[in-house]
């Protein structure tokens, strides 16, 4: 047995330089858990044969084989509602189980890039709460302390990770299941973009809002996961490709008002998202006050209108059938679809619409919108006692999420005087995923927080380096060498790394009104990309705000894939800025396009 973080860059690094096997951490993991004991994380687990068998075939991969394999070795975990062939899938209640024959579709992209599959992880029922108590296998312990809840309904896949029992793991959201438990684990939670991860093979709790979600150690681990999970599902209807949408480099960040924010009395919860709101400041925010009735509204429409009845279309044979098979909290919930007709149905449409234009008028005035992931925690004694009014509250700032479509990212914000951990989430716009990600990689190198509950330190974030020396950014335009712009890094004392090429998942645009003329980088969907001529550079730590200043909509930095050396921060496009542009994707890069626009005009 190891003594070693779980993130995936020290994993990354320990592969690549000989210090760890993949055997030496699958067997780290498996003696963790036993040593775990009891912990009510665990429904299914995979045998340790077949845990260190699949151990012993990656580390007699060739290196340049290894190399391919993005989560090389890299153990995880999937919520039981989630399916692996041969494996049940209870979804939390036992006479509901089933062995499927095909493994759910975001699983297999995950195992086919290297992952280790651990086990399956426990759940509040059929997907029904924020809380992590409404389960026949237990209340996973929260790491922290027991007494309190672990929150869910991804209960185990969330204190799995915190744990240090796997690196990252799968867990599901239509309320906030996947970032409520983060925030009572100090963890990140990435909630995708409705249809950007498959759902196919997942048991639906509402299917039209269902979102896989990712639980990680660091937001970097949750993008590089979500890197490989993203993908165009044709056998899900409810799939859609993604393109990418970075952050102005001086974003605007919405607070609710002070009358519009909640803690129910806990006053450690409103003293730390202040803080909150300071350091997002510092990190080059601007914030606005808003006005956060549209999305409170939303969210109380959740469970006061027809998606209940959703969820009762996911299990009403079974329900109808089996009604003692079902926690009593789960079934009182999902049998008030009674309560629902079509006419209720298309009335709560109507007004999710309305709320939906008064809430794309708050979003003209910001681009990140800021709230505590859970006004406070309650113990496991408190919600048993009053189960449906304590986990709406928990649900305040997450419940309006999916109905609005809209992407999220929870990260931790810091402890209160109990030692118990709460968290912020960063709410964007659809196909904001990886631009709200590599925020949450610069907010948690802000917070200095360790890990989970692992005590280990939290890795620079990627396109950083160890020294803290200088920014990576990849450039695809007038600012690489020997063109118009290149002069503005040299000034700011940045040195060229390499000239590389992007992954084969842009397109490439020549943007109007510049001068000098620029291009805008967009991330499109798998297939209808290219790989895009770019330079590396290094940019000194203490001038990047400097450089980022300069920047003008519709560019941004975002995270860019380059072949051979991962995600560096990079420039990108959003999507509204190629409106009536050239797509000089077929050029290959700027230089051949400029090249050819040269000669045409000396003709």
């Amino acid at each position: 047995m190891i003594d070693t973080s779980l993130d995936l860059t020290t994993l990354a690094d320990g592969y690549d330089s000989g210090v760890l096997s993949v055997t030496a951490v699958m067997e780290t993991v498996l003696a963790r858990i036993e040593a775990a004991g009891d912990d009510h994380v665990w429904i299914a687990r995979c045998c340790a044969e077949e845990v260190l068998g699949r151990a012993a075939r990656l580390d007699a991969m060739p290196r340049e084989e290894a190399a391919a394999l993005p989560l090389f070795g890299i153990p995880f975990a999937v919520k039981d509602n989630i399916d692996v062939a041969g494996i049940p899938t209870t979804a939390a209640c036992p006479d509901f189980a089933y062995t499927p024959e095909r493994t759910a579709t975001v699983v297999q992209r995950l195992r086919d890039a290297g992952a280790v599959l651990i086990g399956k992880t426990n759940l509040d029922q059929f997907a029904t709460g924020l809380v992590g108590v409404r389960s026949p296998y237990g209340v996973p312990r929260n790491p922290f302390d027991a007494r309190y809840v672990p929150g869910g309904s991804s209960s185990g896949s969330a204190v799995a990770v915190s744990s240090g029992l796997v690196s990252f793991s799968l867990g599901t959201d239509t309320a906030g299941s996947g970032r409520v438990p983060a925030a009572f684990n100090n963890i990140v939670g990435l909630k995708p973009t409705r249809g950007a991860l498959s759902t196919s093979g997942v048991v639906p709790a509402c299917r039209s809002l269902d979102c896989v979600s990712i639980f990680a150690l660091t937001s970097d681990d949750a993008a590089a996961v979500f890197d490989v999970a993203c993908a165009f599902d044709p056998q899900d209807p409810y799939s859609r490709p993604l393109r990418d949408e970075p952050l102005p480099a001086s974003f605007r960040f919405g607070v609710p008002q002070a009358a519009n924010l909640h803690f129910f009395g806990d006053e450690a919860s409103e003293a730390l998202f202040a803080t909150a709101v300071e350091r997002l400041t510092a990190l080059g925010g601007h914030p606005v006050a808003i006005d956060f009735a549209p999305f409170r509204e939303t969210a109380e429409l959740l469970y006061s209108g027809p998606w209940v009845a959703e969820r009762m279309a996911a299990i009403e044979p079974f329900l109808r059938s089996h009604p003692d098979s079902i926690h009593p909290v789960t079934y009182a919930i999902t049998s008030n679809a009674d309560r629902y007709n079509a006419v209720d149905t298309f009335r709560a449409m109507y007004r999710l619409e309305e709320l939906r234009r008064a809430a794309s008028a708050v979003w003209k005035t910001m681009d990140v919108l800021l709230v505590p992931t859970a006004g406070t925690i309650y113990t496991v004694d408190q919600l048993e006692a009053d189960p449906v009014a304590l986990n709406s509250n928990l649900g305040a700032y997450t419940n309006f999420t999916n109905l609005l479509d809209l992407s999220a990212i929870a990260v931790p914000n810091g402890f209160g005087p109990l030692g118990l951990p709460l968290g912020v989430t960063f709410i964007a716009p659809a196909c904001h995923d990886r631009a709200l990600a590599d925020l949450g990689a610069r907010w948690q190198a802000e917070t200095g927080l360790t890990l989970g509950a692992t005590g280990a330190e939290c890795p620079p974030p990627k396109g950083q380096s160890v020294s803290s020396s200088g920014i990576s950014v990849a450039v695809v335009g007038g600012h690489m060498e020997g063109l118009p712009l290149n002069h503005e890094l040299l000034e700011l004392g940045a040195r060229k790394l390499a000239a590389v090429r992007t992954e084969p998942a842009y397109r490439l645009y020549a943007l109007p009104g510049f001068n000098p003329p620029r291009p805008g980088l967009l991330r499109v969907a798998d297939g209808d990309g290219h790989a895009i001529e770019a330079e590396v550079w290094e940019i000194p730590v203490a001038r990047f705000g400097e450089f980022m200043a300069r920047i003008q909509s519709p560019l941004g930095i975002g995270t860019v894939q380059i072949q051979r050396m991962g995600a560096v921060k990079g420039f990108l496009c959003e999507s509204r800025g190629t409106a009536g542009a050239e797509d000089i994707s077929h050029y290959g890069g700027w230089r051949a396009y400029a090249a050819d626009r040269l000669q045409a005009t000396t003709k």
